[in-house]
């Protein structure tokens, strides 16, 4: 899989779309709000530059991808204002993979300035907006250039399916009739995602670390895992909700057996102790925040309740949401003519999964500082 070629949300606005399925992209955004607003000031105020960079690493396109940089103007309008200090010029950057719907993201510039400037009570500052298509896992600006990195529902994705899962000669892959960790998957299988991952994130460190300006912050928030088992965490349940409506249809002939076993997802939800231990062992930077909260798998459902109350609306809202992230890889794998019917099914999977437990996505949340000296 060539993950920088397939990995983008689906574009457009139509139903299926991630514009149209994004809620939880931006709960995640309001929720780390007040640690985004603590970082910016701190940044601010302590270095006052005359230009500010920010950059919104894995934008997507949609609702909440303007969503980051309205938060920041209005966060730096206010507390100029309130404070008397002398207001920036903004640059931002919107950052993802090159088959991310730009397009839309542009088309949809004069809608910005509407928000940007709703609040009274704000200094009007001026912002530049750039988009910047590319790997986040790869340099993509100049060293000491940037003030503050945000990156919101993206770092769960890996930069390659983990090598050594594909089969061998005439042996079974080691993760047979599955797309992700499973209780069936091998010992190695493990291994081999959390290695991947560990190399990801280490690079991605590395290449933030050179790009941020000295007082420089991250604030990150990705999907992780807050069940110890690492073989039944909360997105192993939800894959594998997916590895079984593919091997439905291999059953009847749907989908090749060849090609569920050749697909795995380049994505790794890690739990709290495996992102902590990357970052201490890079030595770059200083954990300012760190905290996991959870979300409900129905995006339309913010309730805190343990059960669901329509589990067959859930169903559906949830799959069209992961219909909405998937489908350009799936589509590519296995063709666009299985779509509908795989996430029929999933929908149908999902809805009685939750009637036995009413599991959630886990966040994991966290601020970082480059540290002055090495």
């Amino acid at each position: 899989m060539k993950v920088e070629k397939l990995l983008h949300m689906t574009g457009g606005a139509g139903d299926s779309s991630y514009a149209a399925n994004s809620q939880n992209q931006g709960k995640v955004i309001q929720k780390i709000r007040p640690m985004m607003e603590e970082a910016i000031m701190e940044v601010y105020k302590n270095l006052l530059p005359e230009k500010m960079v920010v950059a919104d690493l894995g934008c997507s396109s949609g609702p909440n991808t303007f969503l980051v940089l309205t938060e920041v103007v209005k966060i730096i309008g206010k507390q100029c204002k309130q404070m008397g200090l002398q207001l920036p010029e903004m640059l931002f950057f919107l950052n993802d993979l090159p088959g991310n719907d730009f397009n839309n993201i542009f088309q949809s510039l004069d809608s910005l300035e509407d928000s940007v400037r709703g609040d009274k009570d704000a200094a009007t500052v001026p912002y530049f907006v750039a988009g910047l298509p590319g790997s986040f896992y790869d340099r993509l600006f100049p060293s000491h250039s940037v003030h503050l990195f945000h990156s919101s529902n993206s770092l769960h994705w890996l930069s390659q399916v983990p090598e050594g899962l594909e089969s061998k000669g005439k042996y079974a892959p080691p993760n047979k009739e599955n797309i992700y960790i499973a209780k069936t998957s091998a010992n190695i299988v493990v291994k081999l995602y959390q290695d991947q991952f560990m190399r990801d994130f280490s690079l991605f460190l590395k290449q933030r670390f050179n790009e941020l300006v000295l007082g420089g912050q991250m604030v990150l928030a990705f999907l992780g895992r807050k069940k110890k088992d690492v073989y039944n965490g909360e997105l192993s349940s939800l894959w594998g909700l997916v590895s079984d409506s593919l091997n439905s249809m291999v059953l009847e002939g749907l989908v090749e057996e060849e090609k569920l076993d050749s697909f795995n997802l380049p994505f790794h939800a890690p739990s709290m102790d495996e992102a902590k231990a990357v970052i201490k062992s890079q030595g770059l930077f200083d954990i300012i925040n760190f905290q996991m909260f959870e979300l409900n798998w129905d995006p339309n459902d913010d309730s805190e309740d343990d059960f669901v109350f329509d589990n067959m609306q859930s169903g559906a809202n949830s799959a069209l949401c992961i219909r909405s992230v998937l489908e350009p890889m799936i589509a590519s794998h296995f063709g666009a003519a299985i779509v509908d019917e795989l996430f029929s099914r999933f929908a149908v999977h999902v809805a009685k999964h939750l009637v036995k437990e009413k599991t959630k996505f886990p966040i994991i949340v966290l601020c970082l500082k480059k540290k002055e000296q090495i």
